[in-house]
């Protein structure tokens, strides 16, 4: 999930390696001391993992699997990640080098070969979200039911079987970032240490590859699947990867995806100059529009009705606010005008705006006359307005509509069903993430590090180093958060060559940015993926 208006809002979407043998039998053994919340003056805790067994029925076949809900501890640097479960601990755990628990759970099918088994390392984003919104909600053998786009009554909430998990064509691992979940973060300057692009993401290289060595997966077919912030995550995983751990992906599976926060319609109004964002955000205004029949002239499809938008908004109105202040008055109303009929916004609050409306704005405003906010997430997704008087949306009604659901019924289902968490606190979102994270990022081959991230270039590099690596696009036509058009223009300029494009597929769907949210959807994007998956690697014989 991308939880902030803007990434420079995002930034201003666990463990030491004390974990010598005396420090883990002391955890293992006591069944007092395993329920505590750790301090930062004394050793981390190491939560014993817990396995179960289950079934899940999924296209008409039965599937028994394995469970392991556990941690994995890496370090922040490549010598302190070597020297886990070497060094003894030291005395001042504080003074430590900084070191992550990462939480997972792993979903493994019963007497299936492990190098004819694809293995998907699973993760939402934030920065500093959990991934409990993939795993009750998309691809997790249990599926949380919420209301397709209304709130969802507060419990009980009901837990099914999810007839949609991505168990049927590979094992799973939802990994949750550090400092979130059950994971905590310690060691000196430890935000500093996990709380940026890159060391976030080498946390996550590391992860893998530990998990791969602790379950003899290394021959196995690999995948990452990221959503929201968690694709900007997968670009640079992947780049790391490729092109520094040796380890070939055969897929890279990105929902909901923004690779360059200038591309971003949150908070663009800090950014003058740049355009583009009002731009790649109009065709996700007016599918909104469209779904809420707020149109001057409500049209027969959408498809059809998207494909004249983003006519218009890479021609027309790219043309107009290219011009800024040199516009001609009489070009500036009738591109109003337009809008209007694109948008439903009243022309004069268009021309108020400068022609300029931002995602915030765009969602107050839509249904202003009925006292309705607009969802950001999902904008098929309504709530009562906060504050008439507000120039934005002062809240997310699609976070508001599910967020309950999808952690009390992972709360609940992590210590029933997987065994997992006794006497700890399991933290879904960390907003002490977003408080110190550090948008640098340095680009595979740039010459220092760059503030206003675009991952595209690590993506490309990744496909280079390994031509057979495929790509899959996945994004819903109701997200305001990462307008789909948006990503859609990230990827038609990748920086790869022609035939490398054939490596890239794309699917959209009538849904926002957790697309799972809509049943009908996430059938389609489980559909879609499967046969991603069953399409990029060749079974062991």
């Amino acid at each position: 999930m991308l939880k902030s208006r803007s990434f420079l809002t995002l930034v201003g979407s666990c463990l030491l390696l004390v974990l010598a043998a005396a420090a883990q039998d002391a955890a293992k053994d006591s069944s007092k001391d395993a329920g505590k919340e750790e301090s930062k003056d004394t050793a981390p805790i190491i939560p014993k993992d817990s396995t179960t067994q289950g079934t899940v029925t999924v296209g008409g076949h039965t599937i028994n699997y394995q469970a392991i809900a556990g941690t994995i501890l890496v370090g922040a640097t490549k010598e302190a990640d070597a020297s886990i479960g070497i060094n003894p601990p030291p005395k001042e755990i504080a003074e430590a080098p900084a070191t992550a628990r990462m939480f997972y759970v792993a979903y493994f099918k019963k007497d299936a070969p492990p190098e004819s088994r694809p293995v998907t390392f699973v993760y939402n984003g934030g920065p500093g979200s959990s991934t409990v919104w993939l795993h009750m909600g998309a691809f997790g053998p249990r599926r949380v039911v919420t209301a397709d786009d209304q709130h969802t009554s507060p419990a009980p909430y009901q837990l099914v079987d999810n007839a949609y998990s991505l168990l049927d064509s590979s094992d799973l691992v939802f990994i949750d970032a550090p400092g979130t979940g059950f994971g905590r973060i310690f060691g000196k300057d430890k935000e500093k240490a996990f709380y940026a692009v890159d060391p976030d993401a080498h946390a996550f290289v590391r992860f893998i590859a530990r998990f791969l060595s602790t379950y003899q997966r290394w021959n196995s077919p690999k995948y990452l699947f990221g959503e929201s912030y968690g694709t900007t995550r997968s670009a640079v995983v992947a780049g790391i990867l490729e092109t520094e751990s040796h380890i070939d992906l055969n897929g890279v599976i990105l929902l909901s995806q923004i690779l360059n926060f200038d591309d971003s319609v949150d908070g663009p109004e800090w950014n003058p100059g740049i355009d583009l964002p009002y731009q790649l955000a109009l065709p996700t205004y007016a599918a909104t529009a469209f779904y809420h029949k707020r149109l001057p002239t409500q049209p027969a499809a959408l498809e059809p009705f998207l494909a004249e938008v983003e006519q218009f908004a890479l021609t027309d109105y790219g043309l107009a606010l290219a011009q800024g202040a040199q516009l001609p008055e009489a070009t500036r109303q009738a591109i109003a005008e337009k809008l209007h009929q694109y948008t439903g916004l009243p022309v004069a609050y268009i021309l108020k705006a400068n022609l300029r409306v931002t995602g915030g704005q765009f969602e107050h405003t839509l249904q202003t006359s009925d006292d309705l906010t607009t969802g950001r997430l999902d904008s098929r997704f309504s709530g009562p307005t906060i504050d008439p008087l507000a120039e934005e949306a002062a809240y997310d009604p699609q976070s508001a509509a599910i967020a309950s659901a999808y952690v009390s019924a992972f709360n609940d289902y992590s210590r029933r069903q997987l065994k997992f968490g006794e006497g700890l606190t399991y933290l879904p979102e960390e907003d002490a993430v977003n408080e110190a994270w550090e948008g640098k990022h340095k680009a595979p081959g740039a010459p220092g590090d760059s503030w206003g991230v675009n991952v595209m270039p690590d993506l490309a590099t990744a496909m280079k180093f390994n031509p057979r690596l495929k790509v899959m696009l996945n994004g819903g036509y109701f997200d305001l958060a990462t307008p789909y058009f948006a990503a859609r223009f990230e990827m038609s300029h990748l920086t790869v060559p022609a035939d490398l494009r054939q490596n890239i597929q794309y699917s959209w769907y009538k849904s926002g940015h957790m697309v799972y949210a809509h049943e009908e959807s996430l059938k389609e994007l489980h559909d879609n993926v499967a046969a991603f998956i069953a399409g990029t690697y060749k079974p062991v014989k």
